[in-house]
């Protein structure tokens, strides 16, 4: 009887000790399966759907992360319900803006990329760890950005070392810097954090938060046409995650909808949003 069966021999670098990033792995063993080793042409990032707004805020009790649903081509809406906001551990939260093919790419490869390293050193990484190698992964990207296909993550997570939600943003070179009380990231960022400074209270409580990032991203797609606002006819909204000394939780279709539906009551009386006090 003939055993049709092969024999796989793994390579030495499979048995290598060294670094314990799972991308550093693939590097050498497969660098053709990154995404930042494929070949693009100039002017493909005209091509190419881009996804944005990503807005983040810390509460005493954490940090929660927020993205609008659009993904837009030139002036075209290429999706209208993508997600962008994904849990990267259990303690974390990375969103997504820029090309968003390379973007989900991305996130997919981090989450791999921090469950490795747990498996491998038998602990997870630190927050500050954590957003270092979000850094270097997307330092990685550089020569795709150079040719339009820009990747801009926006990371947070609870911080067990200080006992708080941090929020971390990045640029296109892999820069990583720390923001302090909200941030936001993609095209409708600067009308999202103008609104946020005038919403935000270090003491809000978890849904209160949550309500504001969802303002932030309603006054974003109000003035900026690749933003999308909540949806009532297709019941598209903002996905929301809250991360927490408890864990990442997403906000239930439920609970979305309850914001939802206060915001869009209170906009009925003042279309321009809640007012913010003087003193």
């Amino acid at each position: 009887m003939n055993d049709s069966r092969h024999v796989v021999e793994l390579s030495s670098e499979f048995f290598r000790i060294g670094s314990s990033s799972f991308t550093d792995f693939v590097s050498r063993v497969a660098p053709d399966a990154l995404p930042s080793s494929r070949p693009a042409l100039a002017g493909v990032g005209d091509l190419t759907p881009h996804g944005t707004t990503i807005v983040a805020a810390t509460f005493p009790g954490g940090v929660v992360v927020a993205g609008d649903r659009r993904a837009t081509m030139g002036n075209i809406i290429a999706q209208r319900d993508i997600e962008k906001v994904f849990a990267a551990d259990e303690f974390s939260i990375i969103g997504i803006a820029g090309a968003a093919g390379l973007a989900v790419e991305l996130v997919g490869l981090f989450q791999v990329e921090l469950e490795h390293y747990e498996k491998i050193e038998g602990a997870p990484l630190s927050l500050v760890g954590k957003a270092n190698r979000l850094a270097t992964m997307t330092r990685m990207n550089l020569a795709l950005a150079m040719q339009g296909l820009v990747v801009v993550p926006l990371f947070a997570g609870w911080d067990e070392a200080t006992g708080g939600g941090r929020i971390f943003s990045y640029d296109a070179t892999g820069g990583r810097y720390e923001e302090h009380a909200y941030f936001s990231v993609g095209s409708g960022a600067v009308f999202a954090r103008g609104s946020l400074k005038k919403l935000y209270r270090p003491d809000f409580a978890a849904n209160e938060a949550a309500m504001a990032v969802i303002q932030a991203l309603y006054d974003a797609a109000d003035d900026d046409s690749a933003t999308g606002g909540p949806d009532m006819v297709r019941k598209i909204f903002p996905v929301v995650l809250a991360a927490t000394e408890d864990g990442v939780q997403r906000l239930s279709d439920a609970q979305t909808t309850d914001l939802i539906d206060q915001l869009i009551a209170s906009r009925a009386v003042r279309p321009d949003g809640p007012g913010a006090p003087l003193a």
